[in-house]
């Protein structure tokens, strides 16, 4: 990594100047800059420095801080955004030297079925017939003090420290959140073996000798993330850290605040449900977290067995009773049934005489036999991802019932939406912003219903074990979530009610758009109908996904009596271009979802990833649709016309149209994170 040259020797002990070392763009935040368009920099040695008030020394680790600049000539937009002069960029960055723990731990075998991430190498001394790739689990180490005890009090317990900065009534939240998962570990024999306190007065977050939950601000609503310290050699959790951002909590207040009817008609300090729902919300987030530092990744097939895992991503679970949105059981309390098992494949002592592959294996065979499913985060996304029962922020045993569901509570919550949705004083504009929850209320379970259409069920499946490998998704239960999600299609779904729209005038001086304000191609006026197509658009890109599309036709292919890809575009074009409209309100709207989904129709019948079959049948129904516009040759239908004959005469020059953006949903920033 680096070579220093000897300062002094005393015996057998040698001083280095370290301070070249630390001072080395280790992060290579030149490179990153250039490679985002953002300029070309270079560091500047003579404003570069050590940073002392985060070089500390502690028993068994050392940290060191430098500050770096950067000098260089600025490209994009974003630097302006966070550093008073874009010629100078100035960074913290920070080395860590951990010792390394004795060599009394045991690893254990990594089981792509365990929920637990996996550390490997490669170990060339393995025996041909052996597997060369080694897998093992990260885990923290957990012993009894009496080891023959069925309960037993371990011999140094798990202990999480609450950062001191954290605020009420946040603090008890996350302090009862995370301590949930001692119920885990005392299903597995440990007494008071997960505890969680408060920092000590005079301890430092960075000492490695304390697992840390720490309260951080920062200028978006971004991702919360569970790390954690391990020896790379065994997988041992040396140290557990949990950042949490502190605006997390009010985008959960805000959607509350949408969904609760006229919640400041009376007074403006009626928040109490609101804050309940939200601090729920942090109870929750706070031991998923601590569970990602614990060794434990995703679950997100969790929500169909009565939520059975706090390492999901929850969306609220409501329900409506006469005409209001209920909040009792917004969400779930409490270590899920699955939490329990990935406690007890990593942390279970194996009782004596007993195989440890084998008494793991048989705990995983019965957690399954339950009911239990577990799929991580590539099998989980939304778009082209395949697998029906895991999604993010989603509902419900079955998807697309859960769908009809939150339309229903998202339809009623609208309808009461009002000027009492704000405090005495707010500006319109803060209703707005408001609404922008609301509105878009259904996306995630959208996505959920969606990846039925095309869809399978399947498991990690290991050879000696029952269960699932994969299954192909019911034709019945196809066709009901593509019913279900043609509803997110209608005109009366997306348009937002007059009544409604004459709550939002142009934006206010100091309340201008942001990056979670509705987008507008109307200038300042509030624009209905470019909430439409983002509205549709977000639908559409699911629904009209080519890799879905080129799974239909292979699901067909090996069974008649699958849902077909004709079935499913001619469903689609019968609701979006021929239902009837009331209004001519209703029919702008309506004309705005026809022309997003003849966008889609082009594009999944050039994409590159669509397999001929997908653009012979998609160029079928695109000339049945033109047969049917040159039928009723409206004003806009011979726009579409047009736009068809251009398409059919320079397909190489067709661009896919972009909808207004939808504003942000999940937290802001990088989804690589462990939220």
């Amino acid at each position: 990594m680096f070579g220093f040259p000897i300062k002094e020797t005393k015996g057998e002990t040698y001083i280095i100047d370290l301070t070249p070392f630390l001072l080395l763009d280790a992060h290579h935040v030149a490179y990153r800059l250039k490679k985002a368009k953002e300029g070309t920099y270079k560091l500047d040695k003579t404003r570069s420095t050590l940073w002392l008030e985060n070089t500390k020394a502690f028993p068994k680790n050392v940290e060191f801080e430098a500050l770096l600049t950067f000098v260089g000539e600025p490209t994009g937009k974003n630097l302006g955004t966070v550093a008073p002069d874009v010629t100078a960029i100035s960074v913290i960055q920070h080395h860590g030297f951990v010792e390394l723990p004795d060599n009394n731990y045991q690893p254990r075998v990594f089981d792509t079925r365990s929920g637990s991430y996996a550390m490997s190498y490669m170990d060339y001394a393995t025996p041909i017939w052996e597997p060369i790739k080694k897998r093992f689990i990260y885990r923290h180490r957990l012993e009894k003090k009496s080891p023959d005890a069925e309960i037993s009090e371990a011999v140094e317990p798990i202990i999480y420290y609450l950062d001191t900065g954290t605020p009420e009534p946040v603090r008890s939240a996350l302090l009862e959140g995370a301590s949930w998962w001692n119920q885990a570990f005392e299903a597995i024999g440990y007494s008071n073996g997960f505890q969680v306190k408060m920092l000590p007065k005079g301890a430092d977050p960075l000492d490695v000798r304390y697992n840390v939950i720490q309260w951080v601000h920062r200028s978006t609503r971004g991702w919360s993330y569970g790390g954690s310290i391990s020896d790379p050699r065994t997988g041992e959790i040396i140290k557990g850290h949990v950042s949490l951002g502190s605006l997390r909590i009010r985008q959960d207040f805000l959607i509350a605040q949408a969904l609760i009817d006229q919640p400041f008609a009376e007074r403006d300090d009626n928040y109490q449900q609101m804050l309940e729902m939200a601090l729920a919300r942090i109870r929750q987030l706070g031991a998923h977290e601590v569970g990602h530092t614990l060794g434990f990744t995703h679950n997100f097939a969790s929500s169909p067995t009565n939520r059975s895992s706090v390492m999901d991503y929850p969306h609220p679970m409501l329900k409506l009773e006469n005409g209001k949105v209920v909040f009792t059981n917004a969400y779930d309390t409490g270590m899920g049934d699955w939490d329990k098992v990935t406690v007890a494949y990593s942390y279970s002592d194996i009782p004596k005489g007993e195989n440890e592959k084998e008494y793991l294996t048989k705990l995983l065979d019965k957690a399954f036999a339950s009911g239990l499913q577990f799929i991580a985060d590539a099998d989980a996304r939304p778009q082209g991802s395949a697998h029906a029962k895991a999604h993010l922020w989603d509902n419900g045993a079955n998807a697309s019932e859960e769908l009809e569901n939150v339309l229903a509570i998202r339809k009623q919550a609208i309808a009461n939406f009002s000027i009492d949705n704000i405090r005495n004083g707010e500006p319109y504009s803060v209703l707005e912003d408001v609404f922008v929850p609301l509105y878009f209320f259904h996306r995630y379970q959208t996505e959920a219903a969606v990846k039925s259409i095309g869809g399978l069920d399947y498991n990690y499946a290991v050879k000696g074990s029952d269960g699932i490998v994969v299954e192909v998704i019911s034709k019945k239960e196809q066709e009901k979530a593509l019913a279900v999600v043609l509803k997110t299609l209608e005109a009366k779904t997306l348009m937002i009610p007059e009544a409604q729209l004459k709550l939002f005038p142009p934006r206010a001086i100091g309340y201008p758009r942001t990056r979670e304000s509705f987008k507008s191609n109307t200038n300042v006026a509030f624009d209905a109908l470019g909430a439409t197509e983002t509205a549709s658009e977000m639908t559409l890109r699911l629904l009209l996904n080519p890799e879905r599309a080129n799974r239909l036709i292979q699901q067909k292919a090996l069974d008649k009596n699958a849902m077909e890809l004709d079935y499913m575009l001619f469903e689609l074009i019968d609701k979006v271009f021929f239902e009837k409209t009331n209004s001519d309100y209703e029919k702008e709207v309506q004309q705005t979802i026809q022309y997003v989904t003849l966008q889609y129709l082009f594009n999944l019948s050039v994409n590159s990833k669509s397999i001929p079959q997908v653009k012979a049948i998609v160029n079928k129904n695109i000339d049945d649709l033109t047969s049917e516009l040159k039928g009723n040759k409206t004003t806009f239908n011979l726009q579409l016309l047009r736009e068809i004959a251009d398409f059919r005469k320079f397909p190489e020059k067709f661009k896919q149209y972009k909808a207004p953006k939808i504003p942000d949903g999940s937290p802001i920033g990088s989804f690589q994170c462990f939220n």
